[in-house]
């Protein structure tokens, strides 16, 4: 075995187990139920939600639970394990930039419910316990897996429907959540994954007509895998280096005379139309990964999976040199695990740290890993830790608990 250090998903046991516990501690009762929704790999199509462009991020093995008990008070109480003191406040005081921290994505999802008309002004409130596996800060939307877990356990204790539609609907108020109270500038590819991902597949995003498309993805059955390859730098994506590439994004579709970079890429606009270089290398960034994206699908659907090795590495180069949004560490272990074998490698998520994801032989998972570890090492970097990407399940119920009355 490898010396590498990897993160296990954690049981749903295991999870619910640690997740009760702690909201009996914290609220003295039993929760009405237990929920869980997953982090996600992007496995390519990075920088382009926000420009109605196309995504294929992958669901996680790796989960969050929350365990959730309605109050008729108007209370919203939080607690973690995570990290941080609870958070209690009232429902009716939830604004921007209010709370802030880690409840502002639960707080986040309660009022934007509130203000899709998805909960009713007559909505009481509710205690919720937190609990994850997801790494926090590694680029795997941790933050999207807490706000869906949570959306999917108000919807189903509300009677809302969950159907595809119903669980788009919710995505919705989960990127409103995360836009407007945690001040977050991100797209919707993160929540609509964790909302309407399927085992075994990964899932076309499209953020022009809100579409998500299950593709399926054997990545095993060829005898491969995708390393996901945690660098440890900080990730932070309220930090304004985010907002600020959007707004580059859309200012260049705006100079274009488009509504957004996607029309621009399918109108087949030359990018250097643009006088100004910066947001030349910006909106070129975001048409070529659109191709890429497409380029991803038509090697899927022909079953030429190790051919995706030099799209990946392409997307890197472009994240990295065009919209640049790498960083030292994230640099070295994709160069890292392409010298020991990877097929191709990519930064994934929103950058400035977080992770990167590799296509390599199943059979060689360990010793690339060993290899990029070393690599780290030998530039004095945080040695980074490794996760398997096992295309997995949805929001969903873990446990029905014992209704009990609303306090």
């Amino acid at each position: 075995m490898s010396g590498a250090v990897w993160v296990d998903p954690v049981s749903d046991t295991a999870l619910v187990a640690a997740v009760t516990a702690g909201f009996r501690g914290e609220f003295g009762a039993d929760p009405e139920g237990v929920w869980t929704a997953p982090g996600r790999v992007n496995l390519i199509g990075e920088h382009v939600d926000y420009a109605d462009g196309l995504s294929l991020p992958v669901a996680l093995p790796h989960r969050t639970v929350v365990a959730v008990r309605r109050r008729g008070d108007g209370m919203l109480r939080c607690a973690s394990s995570l990290g941080g003191p609870p958070w209690y406040g009232r429902v009716e005081e939830i604004g921007p930039g209010s709370p802030s921290g880690w409840a502002s994505y639960l707080a986040g999802v309660v009022w934007a419910m509130r203000r899709e008309g998805l909960l009713g002004n007559d909505f009481g409130g509710a205690d919720v316990c937190v609990e994850s596996s997801v790494p926090v800060g590694a680029g795997l939307s941790s933050s999207a897996a807490l706000e869906c877990a949570l959306a999917l356990a108000l919807a189903e204790l509300s009677g809302l429907p969950t159907d595809d539609a119903g669980r788009a609907a919710l995505a919705a108020c989960c990127v409103r959540a995360e836009n407007e109270i945690a001040l977050a500038p991100t797209g919707g590819m993160d929540q609509a994954v964790a909302l309407r991902a399927r085992a075994g597949h990964a899932l076309l995003v499209d953020s022009a007509d809100g579409s998500a498309t299950p593709v399926p993805l054997d990545l095993a059955g060829e005898g491969l895998a995708l390393l996901v390859i945690d660098t440890r730098a900080p990730h932070q994506l309220v930090d304004g280096q985010y907002a600020q590439r959007r707004k580059s994004v859309e200012e260049a579709a705006a100079r274009l005379g488009f509504a957004s970079l996607r029309e621009a890429a399918d109108a087949g606009t030359d990018m250097r139309e643009l006088t100004d270089p910066t947001l030349t290398r910006r909106a070129r960034h975001v048409v070529t990964e659109i191709v890429r994206v497409r380029e991803t699908l038509a090697l899927m659907a022909s079953g030429r999976y190790r051919e995706l090795g030099p799209v990946l590495t392409a997307s890197h180069v472009s994240l990295r040199d065009d919209f640049e949004v790498s960083c030292a560490e994230l640099d070295c272990v994709v160069e890292a695990a392409v010298a020991a074998g990877a097929y191709g490698a990519r930064m994934t998520g929103g950058g400035f740290g977080g992770s990167a994801v590799a296509l390599v032989e199943a059979s060689a998972v360990d010793a690339v890993a060993e290899s990029v570890s070393g690599a780290a090492r030998s530039r004095g970097l945080t040695e980074p830790r490794f996760l398997a990407a096992v295309p997995s399940d949805p929001a969903r119920r873990v446990v029905a608990g014992r209704v009990g009355r609303v306090v």
